[in-house]
């Protein structure tokens, strides 16, 4: 595993090394005999970000974390073996991909931008509309979705249980044959250990004043402040996990519901949850639809209060009134790029 890295400091984000390594006795996931007990991990965090929260039903482990990686990466799960979880959210694009929208199974183009799974284990929701409240649940939805792997759970499950290695495993880990519920934990449990931290932001706040330049610490005075921007795009991953409309993709003939589509509620259209503005710089394009290419670009609609339609929310007419300059607005981007520090970029493993 290597680390994207915009400094020279390594220890702190070591995601995957294991503080405490002791014989755990107390959380067999399911009933059933296990052929040795699991080796826990309590993982590292980099600087700037708090102890990762873990479902108490799916601890960590590092043989959980392994078999989550192999799945992360394997094809098998897309029906017809082109994709795996790594196409949409490579660890070589900042766990996310350079183009607009994502493909699924032959060539199918979908509707949304993929968020990168960076720091993804502190958000409270998952996907833009926040329609799975865990990493688990994300885990299994793009699997079934026509659009994306098209697999059927069925298949896929009955796929991996041929497999010798991913019978053992599964056996060894869950005490339980190939499940789906296993599959879930295991990609979750390795999605948990994907962070970054350690910016220059972060140095800075910690006592060490040369690691952001002055544009950077005016751009950080703006967002803070003048700019509103932290209101909703809150510490320590720079979102609230809320949901706004900032009239992207609004002026289409027939524009994306977003939240309304899982809520049903009419105040909801047009409304996206928050994203995570660390490693943003790196994670282009921008926005649920990807119409925007350039950090710049999309820091200029933002500051300008969003676009314009019936739906609005009141933030977004709030930081139009802030008036912020293009000066303030160069600043911003420099303060965005001061969010960008270590994360790991992982290898694909040997697949059986």
């Amino acid at each position: 595993m290597k680390l994207r890295s915009t400094v020279t400091f390594r220890a702190l984000v070591l995601t995957l090394s294991v503080l405490t390594v002791f014989t755990f006795h107390g959380c067999k996931e399911q009933p059933g005999a296990q052929s040795k007990a699991p080796t826990a991990v309590a993982l590292s965090v980099p600087l700037g970000l708090p102890a990762v929260p873990i479902p108490p039903d799916n601890p960590m482990t590092a043989e959980k974390i392994e078999l989550g990686k192999m799945l992360y990466f394997e094809k098998r799960l897309s029906k017809d073996k082109s994709i795996s979880c790594a196409t949409c959210h490579d660890p070589m694009m900042a766990w996310a991909e350079h183009i607009p929208t994502s493909k699924g199974i032959h060539e199918q183009i979908g509707a949304r931008n993929a968020n990168s799974v960076i720091n993804t284990a502190f958000l409270s929701s998952m996907f833009w509309d926040g329609r799975a409240k865990s990493l688990e649940e994300q885990a299994l939805g793009p699997i079934e979705n026509p659009m994306e792997m098209g697999q059927t759970m069925e298949v896929l499950l009955d796929d991996l249980a041929k497999i010798p290695e991913y019978q053992k495993r599964f056996k060894d880990i869950f005490g339980t044959d190939v499940t789906k519920e296993g599959v879930a934990k295991a990609i979750a449990a390795f999605e948990r250990t994907i962070l970054s931290g350690n910016s220059p932001y972060d140095r800075y706040q910690n006592g060490d004043k040369s690691a952001m330049t002055g544009d950077q610490v005016r751009g950080m005075e703006v967002f803070m402040d003048k700019g509103m921007c932290a209101t909703c795009h809150t510490e320590p991953i720079f979102s609230n996990g809320r949901f706004y409309n900032a009239g992207i993709g609004m002026d289409k003939a027939e524009p994306d519901e977003g939240r309304k589509k899982e809520t049903g509620r009419d105040g909801d259209l047009g409304k996206f949850r928050v994203p995570p503005l660390r490693e943003a710089a790196n994670t282009h394009p921008y926005f649920h639809d990807g119409s925007v290419a350039k950090l710049a670009d999309a820091v200029q609609i933002m500051a300008d209060g969003g676009k314009d339609n019936p739906n609005l929310s009141p933030m977004m007419k709030g930081v139009r009134e802030a008036k912020l300059t293009d000066r303030d607005k160069k600043d911003l981007v420099a303060f965005l790029n001061a969010l960008s520090g270590e994360y790991p970029i992982i290898k694909p493993p040997k697949l059986p």
